[in-house]
């Protein structure tokens, strides 16, 4: 069976993102952000959602791991910043009803919702730069960079909360991601 671990980052939907995957039928937990990289047996990881960059533990390391990686809002941001890429302020705060635009229908995580789809997103921080490698995929007139992909290293990344019921298509972003970790 495939596991996937979902990486608490103190976030406030974390254990939803466990329901979704469970509800999926993955065998899955919820691991503390400090947990040695070495101990995180699964085929995949989830970095979630949470309220800031000071809290992540040791997210950094575990872009290492060699396994497909789903970073939501927060754990997408721990990526552009530990790959280069930049992230910064948004011009909208708190949680809000967005329309998403898919740019790339290709893209083996949200392609699939194309040409748009609604999500439950927070944007008091947002990535404002791609890292290298990366292929921007959504966007949304309160933020450009909604998701991003790095096929070859199976880094994937959404603003919004997937896990969330008022997100449209959330059940079809984690059923992509499980298709990639399997």
């Amino acid at each position: 069976m495939t596991r996937i671990v979902v990486v608490d980052n103190h976030g406030q939907f974390t254990h939803l993102e466990r329901r979704a995957l469970r509800d999926a039928g993955v065998d899955t937990d919820i691991v503390d952000n400090t947990t040695p990289p070495a101990d995180l047996d699964a085929d995949g990881l989830v970095l979630s959602g949470g309220p800031d960059m000071d809290r992540i533990g040791r997210c950094t390391e575990y872009l290492d791991l060699d396994v497909p990686v789903l970073g939501i809002c927060l754990g997408m941001q721990i990526m552009a910043a530990e790959l280069d890429g930049a992230v910064g302020a948004g011009d909208y705060g708190g949680y809000a009803d967005v329309d998403v635009r898919i740019v790339d229908d290709e893209d083996p995580l949200v392609g699939s919702l194309a040409p748009e789809t609604r999500v439950w997103a927070s944007h008091a921080d947002e990535v404002t730069e791609l890292p290298t490698g990366f292929t921007h995929t959504a966007t949304s007139d309160v933020c450009d960079i909604e998701a991003m992909s790095d096929t070859a290293r199976e880094l994937y990344g959404v603003q919004w909360h997937p896990e969330v019921a008022h997100t449209a298509e959330g059940e079809e972003v984690f059923e992509n991601f499980i298709a990639r970790c399997r």
